[in-house]
């Protein structure tokens, strides 16, 4: 039987207001990785997700495609990455990670870099999960499934609110760890009203997944953070902190954004 990894134990002991900060790795500068580790971790985040820089990014807005160039142009890969998080992992100076970790990225890079040896070395390096848009439902639980599990990797699945509830239902009896749920079938970064997305999260909700569900795509600030958290385990922020720390000390940016998510006073 597979330990339960971090994201399980996070889930079985937090159940509302979760927060989860996505960055991409190599950016704004290349070894940046671990300072916005540190600087996450220690200023509140519940669940980290590493964003794996790739060229053709399809699912993300420009903001995060913009970062992924950058990232490449600065030289990141998937080796160097997984050097960083070893670096982080093992490191006495750094904060300990108890935060969760999770790789989120498209398939084709890890298949390139192989797959069980790409599971591997993320195992190694501290990762509890991965997030791959492009892998098909199908080909995860006929191909890879066994190789995620062997390294006690938990596979994250995406809903939309095109997502038949029959898949919904196919997903949830698959997922490990948690389903993220896209709050519309638009890009990230994307301002939407989430007053729209309303009936959506409630049939979610209404459905009584065994796996938690968190939100992303359009969650920015204290309302929309607490509004999606008001049907989910909590959300997913990404495109607002890449823009919080690209021109800004990291450490400094870091402490202002997340409080203005989480305390309604720190919102200007």
């Amino acid at each position: 039987m597979a330990i339960m990894n971090r994201i399980e134990r996070l889930f079985s002991s937090k159940k509302k207001n979760i927060l989860s900060i996505y960055f991409t790795a190599g950016f704004p500068q290349l070894n940046d990785t671990e300072i916005i580790l540190n600087a996450l971790q220690s200023n509140g985040a519940d669940l980290i997700e590493v964003g794996m820089p790739y060229s053709d990014p399809l699912a993300d807005g420009p903001v995060i495609q913009h970062s992924s160039m950058i990232a490449l142009q600065n030289g990141m890969s998937i080796k160097l990455l997984f050097d960083q998080l070893n670096h982080f992992h093992n490191s006495s100076s750094g904060i300990k990670s108890s935060a969760p970790l999770i790789l989120m990225g498209y398939l084709n890079p890890v298949l390139q870099y192989g797959i069980e040896k790409f599971c591997g070395d993320a195992h190694s390096a501290g990762i509890d999960g991965l997030i791959l848009p492009d892998l098909p439902m199908y080909e995860y639980e006929k191909e890879y499934r066994k190789i995620f599990e062997k390294y006690n990797l938990d596979f994250i699945f995406l809903i939309t609110p095109e997502t038949s509830e029959d898949r919904i239902k196919k997903i949830d009896k698959l997922s490990k760890g948690f389903i993220y749920a896209v709050s519309s079938s638009s890009i990230t970064g994307k301002d939407k009203d989430l007053n729209e997305q309303e009936n959506y999260f409630k049939r979610i909700e209404s459905m009584n997944l065994k796996s938690p569900v968190m939100i992303g795509f359009g969650i920015k600030d204290n309302r929309t953070f607490s509004q999606a958290c008001k049907h989910a385990a909590g959300a997913i922020i990404g495109t607002a902190y890449i823009k919080a720390i690209e021109n800004n000390s990291i450490e400094a940016s870091t402490l202002n954004f997340i409080n203005s998510i989480l305390e309604p006073s720190a919102n200007v």
